[in-house]
This record gives structure tokens, C-alpha cells and sequence, in this order.
């Protein structure tokens, strides 16, 4: 199967020289890389098309998650679509490779790689990334519901492959305000296909993230899951517990207390972005705006 590789980017000139470098060097061979950039203003696009990548070129207010990367798509060539992002880079050169494996399967129509947290990643960081990126492969399709819960679901397009037939005739990305391929993936499943967790193929990627985005982005999250009604299959209550009280049982074992507290505080921003999330409808669009990372999607 050949393989388009797709990144979106926004001012990372600096970041594209290690990732193209490292997607250049994987051992199944990549057919063509697309940059499609929202208009920065570190010549990110002209440093992608030194670097052999085709580039496609969109305004900053035109971006969303879902639909940018529908544009890019509708122009590769590749039976697979690998979607990455610009801070995702991949942690050996096996990555190609591990991530078509599953789709040799007929029914397995995606397939998604493990998330490594950076050195300098905080140790909430790295323990949400362990967490949500275990080192054993899944299976997922709709019978998983009734032991994976909304985990069923999960995907995600930091570093994801899609086969291209399947992604057009399903419509591509919802035009979502946030976990769009949470969502595709959900369509996946609810139409029969099988979706693949290869902890294999593995890119490094985490984040550092004050409180008060963890609020936002969390925010954006439960509004995408309400949008998507995806609530209507599985509450994610049971995974957040489940979360919390690994997350303590953690950090009291390796006697981070400092990060303890961090830890605490940090969920309950979580949670409490998540709640108000999926209670937007209630809510004046102003509050919308204030509470969301992406303000613009409530016009």
C-alpha cells in the first residue's frame, strides 16, 4: 500500500527539518508528504517546499480540525493517508511500517500510533500519555463497547493512518471543533470496521499545558463528544475515574507529592471544562468563546 503522509502546520519552520527528515528515513516508503498551512509567517511553506513536500496553502481563518485536513486529503495519491501533526515526531523508523500491519486486515480500515512523552515532559505529562497509550496492541470494533467503554472510540491523529478509499466514501473529518478523528473513528466502528492501536509505531509528542488550557481544551472536547453524540453509546465517567485513581495510586508509589497536588488540580480542571463542554447549548456565546481554545467556532 502506498502512503500520504499529511501534516497541518502554523509557524513550524523549526520543527520540519527532524520530522520530514525522520518520515524520509521509515522503512516502508512514503509515496508523498503535504504540508497544508495556514498562513504562517516563519516561511513554514516555503521551508516545506525545500524540502520535497507539497504544499497547499489556506487563510488562518479557514483552519479547523476536520475540514483542513479533508482539503489535503482530496489531493493525495496514497491507499493510506498517514496524518500527523508538526510536533509529532516519529520515535524510530519503524513507524510506516507497524501502522499498515493491521490494515492488511480488510475490515481494519485504521490504525494509530503510541505517544511518547519528551524528556521534559512534567510527570502528570507522562503519566497521561502511559495511560492513554499503553504498550499492547487493541482491537476495536463495536463489540468492544461493553468492555472498552467510550475508549472504544478513542483515536487519535497526532500520528494516525486511514485507508483512503474508506475516508473519502465515509466523508472524511466532521467539521468539529475538536476530536475529529475521535469521531471519524466512531463511524468507523458504528459501520462495521475495525479500528487497530499499535503501540509499535511510536512518535514522541506531549504537552506541558497550564490549568487553564486543560480547562479549554477539555471544554472543546466535551462540546465535540455532545455534538457527535457519542455520549448516546458510553459515558467517559468510568474511564475519568479510572484515571484519577491510577494517577494517584501512581505518584504515591514514586512519592511525587508535589506532583500529587499538580495532579489533583489539574483533573478537576479537567473535569470541570469537560462538564461545562457538554452543557454549551446552555450556555451565552460569549462564555462559549471565553471558555473554548477555539473561540472563532461559536460565531
Amino acid at each position: 500500500m502506498s502512503i500520504s503522509v499529511i501534516i497541518p502546520t502554523l509557524n513550524a519552520s523549526a520543527l520540519l527539518d527532524p520530522i520530514v527528515g525522520a518520515i524520509r528515513e521509515q522503512l516502508t516508503a512514503v509515496r508523498e508528504i503535504i504540508v497544508i498551512d495556514s498562513a504562517s509567517v516563519d516561511n513554514s511553506a516555503d521551508k516545506a517546499v525545500s524540502l520535497g513536500c507539497k504544499v497547499i496553502k489556506i487563510n488562518r481563518a479557514d483552519f479547523n480540525h476536520g475540514t483542513t485536513r479533508n482539503i489535503a486529503a482530496r489531493a493525495a495519491s496514497g491507499d493510506v493517508i498517514i496524518f500527523m501533526t508538526q510536533d509529532a515526531l516519529p520515535a524510530d523508523n519503524r513507524l510506516t511500517r507497524e501502522l499498515l500491519v493491521p490494515l492488511q486486515d480488510p475490515q481494519t480500515a485504521a490504525s494509530y500510533a503510541r505517544q511518547i512523552a519528551a524528556p521534559d515532559a512534567a510527570p502528570v505529562e507522562s503519566f497521561s500519555r502511559e495511560f492513554n497509550y499503553p504498550n499492547r496492541p487493541i482491537l476495536k470494533s463495536l463489540e468492544a463497547l461493553n468492555t472498552l467503554g467510550i475508549k472504544t472510540f478513542f483515536f487519535s491523529n497526532v500520528c494516525s493512518a486511514i485507508k483512503r478509499e474508506v475516508f473519502i466514501a465515509l466523508g472524511g473529518f466532521n467539521a468539529a471543533i475538536m476530536n475529529e478523528d475521535m469521531l471519524f473513528a466512531s463511524r468507523l466502528i458504528l459501520s462495521g470496521y475495525k479500528v487497530a492501536y499499535c503501540p509499535d509505531a511510536a512518535v514522541i509528542h506531549s504537552h506541558n499545558y497550564s490549568f487553564t488550557k486543560q480547562f479549554k481544551r477539555n471544554f472543546d472536547i466535551g462540546v465535540s463528544l455532545k455534538e457527535g453524540c457519542l455520549l448516546k453509546y458510553a459515558s467517559p465517567a468510568g474511564e475519568g475515574l479510572r484515571y484519577l485513581r491510577e494517577g494517584v495510586s501512581r505518584l504515591l508509589n514514586e512519592g511525587k507529592y508535589s506532583s500529587l497536588t499538580y495532579f489533583i488540580l489539574d483533573t478537576c480542571f479537567r473535569y470541570a471544562g469537560y462538564s461545562m463542554g457538554v452543557r454549551y447549548d446552555l450556555l451565552p456565546k460569549p462564555l462559549r468563546r471565553w471558555m473554548s481554545i477555539h473561540p472563532f467556532y461559536f460565531r
